[in-house]
């Protein structure tokens, strides 16, 4: 019974993971307001579940519709090319201005009470967190090779994500961060490294184009989506929750899903379009 049980959980996220490929390869080869929507969609549905995490820890409270609705201005002015700092710094002050005016109003009415210190810093890191690296995968994609360059971020993450689990099922044994992810291994982590490079050659091979700087998103993929699963992981572990959600099957939730690509995508952009 538990081997058919296994079975069928792995048929069930084959299927899911291939569905989920299908809509994200699509998406990014049309473009435009077509991946704008799927990306806001992913970020805002990822960060329901992120707020929903950190409001299960005793004492915080968060105000999600704040930061649903910044959210929605981060990702249009991400639509808008590349916005002006300036814009974002203060969408992000606003963010925290209106969390505090409700904050302030909680605790008139109920004598006293209030969260507005967790309650900014959970509402502000969800948008920090979630929303402006997916707003910097959509201007990513106006990038010159942008499509390309979107594509190869997402394949060596999933190539990564791969090598890392077979790795470490074949030859884990040196635990990586076990007070954070029991699971993790050092065999795991080299895998999943030597996996995202592997799929950035045959990117690199596919798509004609020179090896610099796409050969940065293969070690970006390998590392930083890594770690960025691990942060994922601690989230959950301080929140007590198993799976961030469970919209998708065999997957659990949207953010548990694409937890990596999230710091992928910022470390990409960062490095393509300030540091080159």
């Amino acid at each position: 019974m538990a081997g058919l049980k296994a079975d069928s959980e792995l048929r069930l996220r084959t299927i899911s993971s291939v569905g989920i490929v299908i809509v994200i390869i699509g998406a990014i080869n049309y473009g435009g307001y077509l991946w704008a929507a799927v990306a806001t969609a992913i970020a805002l549905i990822s960060l329901s579940e992120y707020y929903h995490l950190i409001s299960r820890r005793k004492g915080y409270r968060v105000s999600p519709g704040i930061g649903y609705i910044f959210s929605l201005f981060f990702m249009f002015a991400a639509m808008q090319d590349t916005p002006q700092p300036i814009i974002l710094a203060m969408l992000l002050a606003l963010c925290v201005c209106s969390v505090f005016v409700i904050e302030v109003f909680r605790r008139q009415m109920t004598r006293g009470e209030s969260t507005a210190i967790s309650n900014a810093g959970g509402v502000i890191s969800g948008v920090l967190y979630i929303t402006v690296p997916w707003a910097c995968m959509v201007m990513l994609r106006d990038y010159v090779v942008g499509r390309q360059m979107l594509i190869t971020i997402f394949v060596c993450t999933w190539g990564c994500d791969v090598f890392a689990y077979l790795g470490g099922k074949a030859f884990g044994s040196v635990k990586l961060c076990e007070y954070v992810s029991p699971g993790k291994t050092v065999q795991g982590f080299v895998a999943g490294i030597i996996g995202s490079l592997l799929v950035n050659a045959i990117a690199i091979y596919y798509f004609k184009l020179p090896t610099y700087p796409l050969i940065l998103i293969g070690f970006i993929c390998g590392i930083a989506g890594q770690v960025g699963d691990l942060a994922e992981s601690l989230i959950k572990r301080e929140s007590g929750e198993k799976d961030s959600g469970h919209l998708i099957p065999g997957h659990g939730g949207m953010l548990d899903r694409f937890d990596s690509i999230l710091f992928n995508g910022l470390f990409t952009y960062f490095i393509l379009r300030v540091l080159l």
